[in-house]
């Protein structure tokens, strides 16, 4: 592991323009819980139908359902702390180096550790909206409205509020223009890392915009000639 770090710290510290891309490792890393494990998320929440926690029209429909479980996720988020890993890409964007975060986390672990711009491709719980009349809520109002009203409901016209979280069947509005933000943070980008666990197109539609420079994922992912380097260990280890 030793190797890889060095390497990286040299490419790191020759760039001027990184992007990073952020999954689940992040995440577990920081004592989330998975969400479908046998001690998961889903089945703290005592959920036997998972699949409609993020789909929309269920949620127009009956949203106890998504609260029961997103309820679960801030006890766990209570109990997470940001990495030395977040911190450190933190500090990297301070600095001027680092461009920006595309993740698929919808934690806001990395908000909490003070990024700034963070491309979230899921949408995330940093920010809530009334799905009525469009008002928005900061993360600590929603959060404290979640555990004090079963559905919490917009102060100024009634209507549900719903997090920034990309759901089944709604996702044109958030995921079309984060999409073309991805896009140009690649193009732009001369250094591109991962924590692996990115899923689908992600990293393929980031790293695949890259006009020039280098990709590395860890632990190791296969996007061809694309990578430069690979490490079959933890990424919050390596940065570490």
């Amino acid at each position: 592991m030793q190797h890889e770090a060095s390497q990286c710290a040299e490419m790191i510290k020759e760039a001027n323009a990184i992007a990073l891309l952020s999954g689940a490792g992040m995440s577990t890393n920081a004592g989330i819980p998975d969400f479908r494990g046998p001690q998961g998320l889903y089945k703290k929440a005592g959920i036997p139908d998972p699949d409609r926690i993020f789909d929309i029209e269920y949620f127009y429909r009956d949203p106890s359902l998504f609260y029961s479980f997103h309820r679960e996720l801030l006890k766990a988020l209570d109990a997470a702390k940001p990495t030395f890993a977040h911190f450190f890409f933190a500090a990297l964007e301070k600095k001027g180096k680092l461009l920006g975060i595309v993740t698929q986390n919808i934690d806001a672990l990395h908000q909490r550790a003070g990024s700034r711009k963070v491309y979230e491709i899921h949408g995330g719980i940093w920010e809530s909206h009334c799905t009525k009349c469009g008002k928005a809520f900061d993360y600590e109002t929603s959060k404290r409205m979640t555990f004090e009203e079963e559905i919490p409901r917009c102060d100024n016209c009634g209507g549900v509020i719903k997090p920034d979280i990309v759901f089944f069947g709604g996702m044109d509005a958030v995921a079309g223009p984060m999409l073309r933000q991805m896009k140009q943070l690649g193009i732009n980008a001369k250094f591109m890392g991962g924590d692996g666990i990115c899923s689908g197109e992600l990293p393929k539609l980031a790293a695949g915009t890259m006009a020039d420079g280098q990709v590395v994922f860890l632990p190791p992912a296969t996007f061809g000639s694309m990578i430069f380097a690979r490490a079959a260990h933890d990424a919050g280890k390596v940065v570490q």
